[in-house]
């Protein structure tokens, strides 16, 4: 199964604690990783079919002084696609004048829903075929900009669709706010003041937030599994939808 790691905060945060949980689950998840990050209504993205244990893209992203509002990360297992750079997450497209990114964990099978519109996959994976329908019915749903609470109504109204064909936990991000959906294995965490010390999971790495961050900070991280130990991370059920902005969530089934 592939791993998913999202942030969303309310001042630009450094990821690079979570990046590096993430990053050590890439021994049994080896077919490509891939990290998007927004910087004001710009964005960088850096991937790699290569493994986040071995590549040099990913050695220059543990490098870089990531700080960021909202940030999709993801390291691959192959299912559908061959192991190849057009195949590896997250996938990224342009609407409404404001970048997108997209990013999946799961199998569709053989989902592959009609596109007739400007949004057509690069690569040969269910992940982005379904990325592009997404972008595709959105699109059709509002002529104009919407607002948050719009998106996620009619996110809500679009997800069962790709859902029953398969498994389908995503993260999606336009720099706005990040929207993530459950289905067999997705969790959250919240943190604010007061800041404590946390430690990696599966790494002898710690870190201790209230030496870095004010009393409004707020942070919210998603991913596949826990990153960290004794913190209180909270299971999606499935066919779940949480709305995170300014590091808070906003909207829960």
């Amino acid at each position: 199964m592939c791993q998913l790691l999202g942030m969303n905060a309310n001042v630009p945060t450094d990821v690079m604690f979570s990046f590096t949980g993430l990053a050590h689950r890439a021994e049994e998840h080896k077919d490509g990783f891939g990290i998007a990050f927004f910087e004001d209504r710009g964005l960088r993205q850096f991937i790699d079919h290569q493994s986040a244990r071995s590549s040099a893209v990913a050695e220059l992203v543990k490098r870089y002084p990531i700080k960021s509002g909202n940030v999709v990360a993801h390291i691959r297992k192959a299912t559908q696609g061959r192991v190849a750079l057009e195949n590896t997450h997250p996938f990224v497209r342009e609407l409404w004048g404001r970048y997108w990114v997209f990013a999946h964990n799961g199998d569709l099978k053989a989902w592959r829903p009609p596109l007739h519109g400007a949004f057509r996959p690069v690569g040969g994976t269910d992940s982005e075929h379904a990325f592009c329908w997404l972008m595709q019915e959105l699109a059709k749903a509002h002529a104009a900009v919407p607002s948050i609470e719009e998106l996620t109504h009619t996110l809500r109204e679009l997800l069962p669709c790709p859902a029953a064909q398969g498994s389908f936990n995503m993260l999606l991000s336009n720099g706005q706010a990040l929207w993530a959906h459950g289905a067999t294995n997705l969790w959250s965490l919240e943190r604010a003041h007061p800041f404590g010390a946390a430690k990696l999971a599966d790494e002898d790495v710690t870190v201790d937030f209230g030496r870095h961050t004010s009393p409004d900070d707020r942070v919210a991280i998603v991913a596949t599994e826990p990153l960290t130990a004794g913190e209180p991370w909270r299971a999606f059920a499935p066919g779940e939808l949480r709305v995170f902005q300014h590091g808070t969530p906003v909207a829960a089934n």
